[in-house]
Order: structure tokens, then C-alpha cells, then sequence
């Protein structure tokens, strides 16, 4: 089981690669060998899934009714922007242009590679920003209420 965490600045070269920093890499199971999927997250982010995480992932969708029509809006949709990816030999991965339009990614400009436990994810700094500034809660505050629950 993957296991990330940690926050990176990187740079998406023109060919829209993005290395998977070390400190990630490390954690990252041999059962996924060096394949990953990459696909549109929450919150205008990417998600980054070693393969034995996007296994894992594929059988709790499996197990939603295609019956409903939010669980197959959500399944199609998950799957619709999932691309495989291979890690190349400096450790890069590629991203589809239409992954880094929807997450207002640019070229030859800086990310943010967070790890989150299962996922990597990838954020323009900008819209990462706004993202945490927006919040309607505080982290302490939301810590609170959810750590007190257990």
C-alpha cells in the first residue's frame, strides 16, 4: 500500500512532463511497476494513482450500480480523463494537454506535487492557493471536528 505525503515544487517541461519527485518515488509499491494513471481530480487538481492504488480504486467503482445515474455520471466521467502513464528513465510521466487545460496547467511552468496518501496530486501554485484561501473553515477547525469523531 502506497503511502505519500509531502509537498514539491516542480516544473511541467514543454512535452508536458512532470517528474515524480524522489521522495515520492520511494514509497511507491513494486507491484505498480512504474505505472501509474493520471486523471482529473476534485477541486481543478490532477490525481496521480501508482497502478496497484488505480486497481484498488477500479474495484470499489465496480462495485456501483450502473443502475444510478450519478454513480454511472461519476464513473464515466473518472474514466473519461483517466490516461496510463509509464515512468520514463529521469522518473517523469506525462500529462494529456487536456488534463493540464482542465487543471489550468501551463507548460514550462511550475506545479505543485503533493502526496495524499493513495494519490499524488498536481495543482497550478495559483489555483492551490485560492483553493486553501477559500476554504470556509480553518484547519484546526475542521481537525477538530474530525478528529474528535474518532
Amino acid at each position: 500500500m502506497s503511502s505519500f505525503k509531502g509537498s514539491f515544487a516542480y516544473t511541467v517541461d514543454n512535452k508536458g512532463r512532470i517528474a515524480l519527485p524522489a521522495k515520492l518515488r520511494k514509497n511507491v509499491m513494486p507491484a505498480a511497476n512504474d505505472s501509474f494513471v493520471v486523471t482529473r481530480g476534485f477541486e481543478k487538481c490532477l490525481y496521480l494513482y501508482p497502478q496497484d492504488e488505480w486497481n484498488r480504486l477500479e474495484e470499489k467503482v465496480r462495485a456501483l450500480s450502473f443502475a444510478d445515474a450519478q454513480h454511472r455520471f461519476f464513473v464515466r466521467t473518472l474514466f473519461e480523463w483517466a490516461t496510463d502513464c509509464q515512468l520514463d528513465t529521469q522518473s517523469r510521466f506525462s500529462v494529456p494537454q487536456t488534463l493540464l487545460d482542465f487543471a489550468g496547467i501551463a507548460k514550462e511552468k511550475e506545479v505543485m506535487v503533493i502526496g495524499v496518501l493513495e494519490r499524488v496530486e498536481i495543482w497550478d501554485p495559483a489555483v492551490f492557493g485560492e483553493y486553501k484561501k477559500n476554504q470556509p473553515a480553518t484547519y484546526e477547525t475542521v481537525a477538530e471536528t474530525l478528529l474528535h469523531k474518532t
